[in-house]
């Protein structure tokens, strides 16, 4: 069988190897692949990256487009919210308005910088781009409630159990912004527990206490534009998670060196510390008990969440026997349902050519 291809146009021939084009296809990595400033995408060696990146597109959505009215009258309503309500808002916001520009700043800067492969950079580089519209979304809610953006900017810097979180992601990204040897195990391994606890501790864990109490919130009709916003962020992140769960197995898969014992109780106990974290920073959140939350709930909701992420990546979870203490948050954030949780639509974004008509029972 022939190794080459011969294309006569006119009176220009043209030769192509195909020996060459399988050896290219061949050397696509995660990491350590070819090196090239060519964005090659086709032929995809990793599908799951392509076929991610379209839903995440098809997905888009815009904060402006949420009415914000109902959320306004309720915020300078003297008697429809309480102080605890108020303050899970501000610390939704607080945290929130600057945690989601770590996340994007993360990839785009440490791991989009070393994956190889064009597929992860463009479903990589969609990730980055919906963390720039969950920033803005923040800043939407922010201005349209009326909250003082200085009084959010010292939640973030002077709220100890944010700063806690915080400090806990960006000084494990901060020690990987440097020229890296990823032919070393070591090295390799401090890539593999970076995308882990970005994908699956921070986005896929943390996240979620706040997620929990806001859209709670929201299903007691109160601040419904807020709550939407969080609904399609919640959507957006349960594709995040994934693509960083991906991106982590298939890592392994090329490296299985990075996959020892000690390092698998590595990440089991980077998983422990981001949850005795958002624990605290939980009890900050709802320092007194509300309509339908309390903190307790929430602690154990947190290692439910826990267990779920570790188990996905094939770890042992940390505490046997968690139940989920929500069962009407299944809808909303359980894992195996996160993709289709809302009775909305977001079709002004879709294209039709791709998608043909759509209707609710789809999403």
């Amino acid at each position: 069988m022939s190794a080459t291809t011969t294309i006569t146009v006119g009176t220009r021939t043209f030769v192509l190897d195909k020996e060459k084009a399988e050896q290219a296809f061949q050397a696509k990595k995660v990491i350590n692949g070819k090196d090239t400033m060519f964005f090659n995408i086709l032929p995809l060696k990793y599908q799951w990256a392509y076929d991610l990146y379209k839903t995440m597109k098809n997905n888009h959505w815009e904060p402006e487009d949420i009415p914000m009215q109902k959320d306004v009258e309720q915020w300078r309503s003297n008697d429809e919210i309480s102080d605890v309500e108020r303050w899970i808002i501000k610390m939704g916001i607080g945290y929130f308005s600057a945690a989601e520009g770590i996340v994007g700043d993360n990839i785009l800067h440490v791991v989009r910088e070393v994956v190889t492969a064009p597929e992860l950079k463009l479903v990589l580089g969609r990730h980055a781009h919906e963390e720039n519209i969950h920033a803005d979304s923040l800043v939407y809610m922010l201005s349209s409630i009326g909250l003082n953006p200085h009084e959010c900017e010292a939640m973030f810097e002077d709220v100890p159990t944010i700063t806690a979180k915080n400090h806990f992601v960006t000084s494990n990204s901060r020690a990987l912004r440097r020229d890296i040897d990823l032919t070393v195990t070591e090295n390799k391994q401090a890539l593999a527990k970076n995308i882990f606890m970005f994908g699956q501790v921070m986005e896929g864990t943390q996240f979620y206490g706040l997620f929990g109490m806001i859209l709670s919130l929201y299903r007691q009709n109160k601040f419904p534009g807020i709550g939407q916003m969080f609904r399609y962020t919640l959507r957006d992140e349960s594709n995040h998670i994934e693509v960083f769960r991906n991106l982590l197995m298939d890592l392994i898969d090329e490296n299985p060196d990075i996959w020892t014992e000690e390092f698998k109780e590595d990440l089991r106990a980077t998983m422990a510390e981001g949850i005795r974290l958002e624990k605290e920073f939980i009890r900050d959140c709802l320092p007194v008990s509300g309509i339908g939350l309390n903190a307790e709930d929430f602690e154990i909701y947190i290692d439910y969440i826990a267990n779920r992420r570790l188990d996905s990546c094939g770890l042992k979870p940390l505490k046997d026997d968690v139940k989920n203490p929500f069962p009407w948050l299944a809808e909303m954030m359980d894992i195996k349902k996160e993709q289709n949780f809302f009775e909305g639509r977001v079709t002004e974004y879709q294209k039709a050519s791709a998608l043909g008509d759509v209707d609710d029972d789809d999403l």
